[in-house]
Formats: C-alpha cells, sequence, structure tokens
C-alpha cells in the first residue's frame, strides 16, 4: 500500500478513513442540505458503504485518494477532502487527471474551513508526478465551493453537464 500521509492545519487533521468513521460518513452523505450540490439527493446507507470502501481503496491503487477531516480539537469527523479518479462520463474528459475534492458538514460551512483544507492538500499534493494539473467539478449553483476553488487558484475550464446537470469544470 502506497504511503498515506496525515496532514495538519490549524482547525483540521487529515488522515485516512477508517471503519469508525462509516457513520458519520454516511450521516454527511444522507443530508439533503450537503448533497444538493452533488447529485441532488442524500445518498442511502448502502450508498454511502460502496463510496466509502471506493475512497478508502484509492490509496492502495493509485497512491493517493481521500481523506477524512477531523476537527482538531474536538477530534470529531467534519467531513472528507482530497483528490480520486472517478472515470468520470463528461466532455471534456479529464480523466487521469486527479480530481480534487471537498465535502464538509453543516457545523464546518461558512468557517473558511475549506480553504483551509483545499489549501492543504494542495500543498501535498505540489511537485508529486501526475500532479502538474488537478481538476474539480463543482455545481454552478454551489457559490461557496467555487469560492473555495477560485481562492485555492482553480479556473474556469469549462461548462458543461454532468448527469444531465449543469457543471463547471475547473482546472489548476
Amino acid at each position: 500500500m502506497a504511503e498515506t500521509p496525515g496532514i495538519e492545519t490549524e482547525r483540521t487533521i487529515l488522515r485516512l478513513p477508517v471503519l469508525d468513521d462509516f457513520d458519520s460518513y454516511a450521516t454527511l452523505w444522507a443530508d439533503p442540505a450537503v448533497m444538493r450540490f452533488i447529485g441532488g439527493k442524500a445518498r442511502t446507507r448502502e450508498e454511502s458503504w460502496g463510496r466509502f470502501l471506493l475512497i478508502t481503496g484509492m490509496w492502495q491503487l493509485l497512491g493517493y485518494g481521500l481523506w477524512t477531516v477531523v476537527d482538531r480539537t474536538s477530534q470529531k469527523f467534519i467531513g472528507v477532502a482530497g483528490f480520486h479518479e472517478m472515470k468520470r462520463d463528461i466532455t471534456p474528459s479529464f480523466e487521469g487527471t486527479p480530481e480534487a475534492g471537498w465535502i464538509f458538514a453543516p457545523t464546518a460551512q461558512g468557517r473558511g474551513i475549506a480553504t483551509e483544507v483545499v489549501t492543504a492538500m494542495l500543498a501535498w499534493a505540489e511537485g508529486r508526478p501526475g500532479f502538474e494539473k488537478t481538476a474539480c467539478i463543482i455545481d454552478p449553483e454551489n457559490g461557496a465551493s467555487l469560492a473555495v476553488a477560485r481562492k485555492c487558484g482553480y479556473r474556469e475550464k469549462a461548462q458543461t453537464t454532468y448527469h444531465g446537470a449543469p457543471t463547471i469544470l475547473l482546472e489548476r
């Protein structure tokens, strides 16, 4: 298995997901407010389990993946962030380019935590082979995530659709 580094920021710790994270993970993905810009619907526990297994396996197969994000002080789960390769059926294709992604619990939103975490994960990626360019896709209505992406150096490459919904493809 590839080395799975932890990252610490002023307010968070990014670490490899562990089985004990699953209930918090499933709760996050079941929240309709959280999911309104990520596919538009809450995920079932079963759907969340498949996704949880997917994100934990990426580290072994790709040498990168998504971290569990916990609050430094409370040690409570507050989200997931990192890089993944989803082989998305989207035009233009960005397959082979690490895709940045982040999702946070409502308690962590609106406090600058996403920008702090994305900045840290981009610093981790800096200079690593294969990370010369990264991408992300964001719903055009998700102003908060678009602001995070832009603060972190992402620029719009295309306006497209993904699963029939308007989507902005950004690159850095």
